[in-house]
């Protein structure tokens, strides 16, 4: 999610397959093609593309590509987990929510997921909920140890597009009811690497929204986190806008529909957005296609200001993306294609 903050300057509709493998024929040869196992931690509520980011994990979930295995959150405050178990129940999954605990308290307070949790017809609520109590949402880092001791080792791509507040306790997080793990050491054993939008590569006078909300936490992910970590910068998705004319259009086959009444809630309409978080989510999913382009290996740099640099070094465990305009227009057409499926709950009854 990215709010934009300066101190200074600045094809197929979808099918359920869940928790199976696919098979690919590949020269008349059967490859088993396992869904990916996600996490996606995200500060939801500070803005719109935290939602368009999920609407593509649920599309991914239905086409088979991925097991969305949690949703940790980064953000503090109701909205933002009561939000989530909005969207699940509309699109007809469960998937674990989690709260954060002793998050920042610097956020941006867009009022679109408060509008969507308290929109009334007729006196009542229009979304369902599947959880009614704040208290029965796991806790963010508690979420995390119970999924990775779960999950096989070195099998676990984590989607960050909020604050690090949830990766920085999960490092220091004590051996639990879960593992006898350190959080160091479970990170180590269960994931393969993160997918994460943060940082602005291209302009270091601008204080990136992600670090600079929570700067000690982004320091200690970046300098201590085990794993390798691809970072989508400010800038990649700030090149690629989601348009209105898409929410404004494709969508009238359901409605209400929680990500549409959020994005005409955020700002005034007709406004296209830039799809930071998007951009992290496609590249875990599908890198394999080679959307973007890429940095050579390195380390990114965060100073006590939230200013982000980044140092090539053969040795590093960082990379970045980087988009060109031809990557872009065709990343933003396939955005559209992907966002606008309808969801496999409602495709009978639209085609009816």
């Amino acid at each position: 999610m990215k709010t934009v903050l300066y101190l200074t300057g600045l094809f197929l509709f979808p099918s359920i397959i869940i928790g199976c493998c696919n098979k690919k024929q590949i020269n008349n040869t059967s490859v088993d093609k396992t869904p990916l196992s996600i996490i996606f931690d995200t500060d939801m509520g500070n803005d719109i593309d935290d939602a368009l980011a999920l609407d593509m994990l649920y599309k991914y979930i239905e086409n088979g590509q991925i097991n969305l295995l949690a949703i940790p959150t980064s953000k503090k405050g109701k909205y933002c987990a009561e939000y989530l178990d909005i969207m699940n129940t509309w699109y007809g999954h469960n998937i674990p929510i989690g709260v954060v605990e002793n998050g920042t308290d610097k956020d941006n307070n867009a009022p679109f997921t408060k509008h969507t949790c308290e929109l009334k017809q007729n006196g009542n609520l229009v979304f369902n909920r599947t959880i009614n109590n704040y208290d029965d949402f796991y806790k963010s880092v508690s979420l995390y140890r119970k999924i990775l001791s779960e999950q096989p080792d070195n099998s676990v791509i984590i989607i960050s597009v909020g604050f690090s507040t949830n990766l920085a306790q999960l490092l220091d997080s004590p051996a639990d009811k879960y593992s006898t793990l350190s959080g160091i050491e479970l990170i180590r054993k269960k994931v393969k690497y993160v997918s994460t939008m943060m940082g602005n590569i291209k302009d270091q006078n601008h204080k990136e929204f992600n670090v600079f909300c929570d700067i000690p936490s982004a320091q200690k992910f970046i300098n201590e986190w085990p794993t390798p970590i691809m970072i989508s910068p400010y800038e990649v998705g700030d090149a690629i806008l989601f348009p209105a004319q898409s929410i404004e259009n494709d969508f009238k086959w359901k409605s209400p529909n929680p990500l549409v009444i959020g994005y005409i809630n955020y700002m005034q309409m007709p406004y296209d957005r830039q799809t930071w978080d998007l951009t992290a989510v496609l590249y875990a999913v599908e890198k394999e296609k080679k959307f973007f382009g890429n940095s050579e290996w390195g380390t990114l740099n965060i100073d006590n200001t939230g200013a982000t640099t980044f140092i090539v070094n053969p040795k590093g465990k960082h990379r970045y993306l980087t988009v060109n305009k031809e990557q872009a227009l065709k990343i933003q057409k396939y955005f559209i294609q992907l966002i606008t499926q309808i969801p496999a709950k409602y495709k009978k009854t639209t085609l009816n």
